[in-house]
């Protein structure tokens, strides 16, 4: 371990707003970074113990009840031990957490959140499937009064803030009103076992052509090129995804993903990455089986030693931390190497409040509490990308993969090339994409029907805005 110096304060200039462009105007291009390289004061001071000559002040018995989606080992403690010191910190406030993995949670938050007894905080996917069609429903709490009290106007740049604001509608993504905020930052990119790059001589790719000449020779070795389960459906937007981001640039994708400036998804460049998948699916490129596979399992055998490379987000880095293998991070390259680098992107999945809380102010300390000073220190320690600044002095062990997935961050925020998750694009779009998806891996269907397909749930939307 070794302080960051330099290092940190590179980190720290990589989460500071990056623009793609502003969010208002229709031809705006919203994009992505974290902001401020302070907390505010009243993030910061909740990081301080009670004084001991103090006794803390005695609250009436409240329960908060919580839902998450982190419910993986090593970023479930991360969750437990915020819980815990929230706790220590509000004398008579129990946090009732409800763990749930992600598709769970985000088929069972919209009506629970309708409910008088649902949870007081919950995280909500963005996008306008899950977010903006709970906006539009009027159940979630709008955040700019508490934004200006606790300076996450600050904290977080307009950009950040865009990917959870709506107007009170729901109809407009990328502006309006905050309704969520989010504690951790994400990239899509491809981790690797060191130790098998190593033994056969692989190196990092740094073009597209070596990319995929490196998955040619993984295959020649008689290895699997890329541990890939498509079980649930999600990953294969993230597999499509990370390929697509290579072939177009981030105006098109901002203008996609926000609804505007009369883009489609029946492009050239759309169809070329679905002709990709099809074509790796041919090669043997995939975990044998990897229709049947869920991501989790598959996470078990890369994590094994049953794959060279997988591509998924920087939220799996703490999971293979005190694996068997040593792993690196890097991100799918451009066609050429120093290309301006796109890659999927954002913040995690935001903490957003019911509209009918009892407590809305405790669900607010709440939120601030997970975007404080030491939840970015607890998330750096477990090795995820926080989405706020890194408090003063924290060490990054310098080759560790927390310090590739930082780079990767920070690389992405540099060359304003912070992409997007697709599926936020319509309500209906998660669902149209997965099937289509699931349709194209399983060699079912053609890019051609793949591209129609999905652009008719696209002008669908649009049509009807």
């Amino acid at each position: 371990m070794k302080k960051l110096g330099i290092f940190l304060v590179l980190l720290v200039l990589g989460l500071i707003a990056v623009q793609c462009g502003a969010t208002p105007e229709p031809t705006a291009e919203p994009t992505q970074a974290a902001a401020a390289t302070e907390a505010p004061t009243t993030a910061a001071e909740a990081t301080e113990a009670p004084d001991a000559t103090e006794a803390p002040a005695v609250e009436e018995e409240r329960t908060l009840v919580v839902w998450d989606q982190f419910y993986r080992g090593v970023e479930s403690d991360v969750i437990d031990t915020l819980n815990a010191e929230f706790e220590a910190e509000h004398p008579g406030v129990t946090v009732e957490r409800v763990s749930k993995v992600l598709d769970d949670l985000n088929t069972t938050v919209k009506l629970a959140m309708s409910e008088p007894g649902g949870p007081d905080v919950s995280q909500v996917n963005q996008g306008r499937g899950d977010m903006g069609a709970m906006v539009e429903a009027d159940l979630l709490l709008p955040l700019d009064d508490y934004a200006e009290q606790y300076g996450w106007n600050d904290l977080f740049s307009a950009s950040v803030l865009s990917r959870n604001s709506f107007t009170p509608d729901g109809a407009t993504f990328g502006e309006g009103s905050l309704y969520g905020v989010s504690p951790t930052a994400e990239v899509v990119g491809v981790y690797y076992n060191k130790q098998k790059f190593e033994e056969h001589g692989w190196t990092v790719p740094t073009t597209w052509d070596e990319f995929t000449q490196l998955l040619a020779d993984i295959k020649a070795a008689g290895e699997t090129p890329i541990a890939f389960g498509n079980l649930d459906g999600w990953n294969g937007i993230h597999e499509f995804s990370a390929v697509q981001h290579v072939l177009v640039d981030g105006e098109y994708i901002n203008d996609f993903v926000y609804g505007v400036n009369d883009v489609s998804f029946d492009t050239p460049e759309n169809r070329q990455a679905a002709e990709i998948m099809q074509e790796w699916v041919e090669a043997g490129y995939f975990t044998e089986g990897f229709m049947g596979i869920g991501y989790d399992d598959v996470t078990v055998l890369f994590k094994n030693g049953d794959g060279v490379l997988t591509i998924t987000g920087s939220w799996l880095a703490g999971e293979l931390v005190d694996a068997e293998f040593d792993y690196g991070f890097f991100l799918v390259p451009q066609e050429s190497a120093g290309e301006p680098q796109l890659a999927i992107g954002g913040v995690g999945i935001p903490y957003a409040i019911r509209k009918t809380t009892e407590n809305p102010d405790l669900a607010a300390e709440y939120v601030n509490w997970m975007v404080s000073p030491r939840a970015a220190e607890l998330w750096a320690e477990a090795s995820f990308v926080p989405a706020m600044p890194l408090p003063e002095g924290t060490e990054v062990e310098e080759g560790s993969l927390f310090a590739d997935t930082v780079a990767a961050w920070n690389r992405i925020n540099e060359d304003d090339g912070v992409g997007h998750y697709i599926d936020w694009a319509t309500p209906t779009f998660y669902d149209t994409i997965v099937a289509e998806l699931q349709k194209l891996f399983g060699m079912q269907t053609t890019p051609e029907e793949l591209a129609t397909n999905v652009q008719q749930d696209y002008a669908a939307f649009l049509a009807g805005q």
